[in-house]
């Protein structure tokens, strides 16, 4: 076959078609994005499906609002959309979604954790990690429903199983075979990322499948799942009552004698509790004298029912504690519904609260299979022994045993804040011991593993203490190890570096427009920030983290 050549008459032609080529070359690598991207479809197996796989070109994509308002996407870089359903059991369905970079990938994924009872994907918070380079996605847990609804479980013990522990692990398997077809090759680094249900599912992982995850955070981790349910219960039925429901009128009174009561830091005026273990708040000194009613006091019934929620659940016969309870200091902190301790435990009325409707929901659907159970019918004395029994194992990311996890080289971070109504502060404590104990001390614990505790910080963030560090809903994360805990564990994993401290900022009403009220250090438990009495004390460089001697 005889070869054909191109001959160019002149210097200017060869320009002109030098120019073509260049032009046309961006609209190549678009056609073959987009080919790459719609190929997944075929992506199959008798468990994996792939229901779209489609280019989104740069620019703004219209998202639901994020868990704090509406989601910045005007600088998304081009990347493949990817939703589809994995079918482990022939009563599962597991939903996904994946978003892949287009160009600049940095090798790495990132996937997210739900909340609640799950039901649904939100990839609003896929947004910063995409824009970073970073391949992200995340999964309903296995149903379609809303944060309270817990119907879907009722007579499916295969979706309780996805719910429990198979939905996040099969969702990374799905990604990274995603990735590998995508992109050619599989990532360098895989990390999960999850506050409260997130939090427990993280916990989850690096139990259960030790080598899904090079580095796992977890956020306020609701990882004793029944203890939780019991506390949330045993809070409802206290309060449900016109006697014994604390309106909001009287919790500011209760806020100001827990603080009164509490010890301070010397040469520190804080509006929040620095260390609540040192804290010995007796809620009987605010009992109403005589025949006085004001918002300062308290009835006895209300006064009862703060204890209550202070102690615990807790078997009637044995007095045996069946979970921990709350911390005092953060009853009358306003903010976002699903954040505050007033959401959780207190509601707008007796029966009215998350604790209310979560615990309704769980126990009707996982326990009891009754649509019309509710809170109310809880025995502390014969449901909870029943319920372990029934779905403990399934849904508890309890075992300290993290030997495997860390043998595969994986690290862990977890975060709590001190205010935190929904998981009881004391579980991320008493899980982390727990850890200690199993792994032969503190030191070998910390060689993988670290949790920080937040003073003044409410479920997953805001609140009146330092409450942005990089975690979930950090409205302004800064991208340095010192001040960000996401970007600390990527550093320890991929570079070897330990954390130690952690800066947290308190933005004035919590808004980074406004101005930075304070910085203080989060320190890596059970060390806490002291101050060394000189220096303002709303910088950071004015406090030190120390042991418990």
């Amino acid at each position: 076959m005889k070869s054909e050549w191109i001959v160019f008459s002149s210097y200017q032609q060869v320009i002109r078609v030098c120019l073509l080529f260049a032009l046309a070359a961006p609209l190549i690598v678009w056609a073959d994005q987009q080919d790459s991207c719609e190929r997944l479809t075929k992506t199959a197996t008798p468990q994996l499906t792939v229901a779209s796989a489609t280019t989104v070109a740069a620019g703004a994509l219209q998202l639901p609002p994020g868990p704090l308002g509406p989601v910045d996407t005007s600088k998304l870089p081009a990347f493949c959309r990817v939703q589809g359903s994995i079918h482990p059991t022939n009563d599962s369905n597991i939903g996904f979604e994946v978003w892949l970079p287009a160009s600049n990938w940095n090798h790495e994924y990132v996937q997210f954790g739900s909340g609640g009872l799950a039901g649904h994907i939100d990839p609003s918070v896929f947004v910063r990690k995409l824009a970073a380079g970073y391949a992200t996605g995340g999964t309903d847990d296995g149903h379609q429903g809303l944060p309270t609804d817990g119907s879907w479980a009722s007579g499916h013990p295969e979706k309780v199983k996805d719910f429990g522990y198979r939905a996040v692990h099969e969702t990374s398997e799905a990604a990274k075979k995603l990735m590998a077809q995508y992109y050619g090759g599989p990532a360098t680094y895989s990390y999960f990322n999850g506050c409260s249900e997130g939090g427990r599912e993280a916990l989850m992982e690096a139990q259960r499948y030790p080598r899904d995850f090079n580095g796992i955070l977890a956020g306020a981790p609701a990882h004793y799942w029944t203890q939780l349910m019991s506390a949330f219960a045993w809070n409802a039925q206290a309060l449900n009552s016109n006697e014994s429901f604390i309106p909001e009128s009287k919790r500011q009174a209760i806020t100001k004698a827990a603080l009164a009561a509490c010890p301070g830091v010397p040469g520190v005026d804080d509006n929040f509790i620095d260390d609540p273990m040192k804290c010995r708040f007796d809620p009987s000194v605010l009992l109403c004298k005589g025949a006085e009613q004001s918002n300062d006091c308290l009835t006895q019934p209300q006064v009862e029912s703060l204890k209550k929620i202070y102690g615990g659940p807790k078997n009637s016969r044995t007095g045996a504690s069946i979970s921990p309870g709350y911390k005092p200091g953060g009853e009358a902190e306003p903010g976002f519904p699903g954040v505050t301790f007033a959401s959780y435990v207190f509601g707008s009325g007796p029966g009215v609260s998350l604790d209310a409707a979560f615990s309704s929901a769980f126990y009707g659907a996982f326990v009891f299979a009754d649509p019309k159970w509710n809170f109310t019918k809880l025995n502390f004395d014969s449901d909870i022994k029943l319920t372990d029994e029934k779905v403990g194992q399934t849904l508890n990311a309890s075992d300290p045993d993290l030997a495997p996890f860390k043998a595969a080289g994986g690290k862990l971070l977890q975060y709590h804040g001190w205010y935190d109504g929904s998981p009881s502060p004391l579980h991320s404590v008493g899980y982390y011991e727990q850890v200690e104990r199993k792994m032969g001390g503190l030191a070998a614990t910390e060689s993988f593993y670290r949790l920080y505790m937040v003073p003044g910080m409410m479920h997953c963030g805001l609140g009146p203490g330092p409450n942005m560090f990089g975690n979930l809903l950090d409205l302004a994360p800064v991208a340095d190890p010192e001040h960000n805990i996401e970007v600390a564990l990527h550093q320890w994993v991929e570079r070897g570096v330990v954390p130690s401290n952690l800066v947290a900022t308190k933005y004035v009403e919590n808004n980074p427009g406004k101005g930075v009220e304070m910085t203080r250090p989060l320190c890596s438990y059970p060390a806490v920030a002291t101050y060394i009495g000189k220096g303002d004390p709303k910088q950071a460089s004015s406090w030190r983290c120390q042991k418990p001697k």
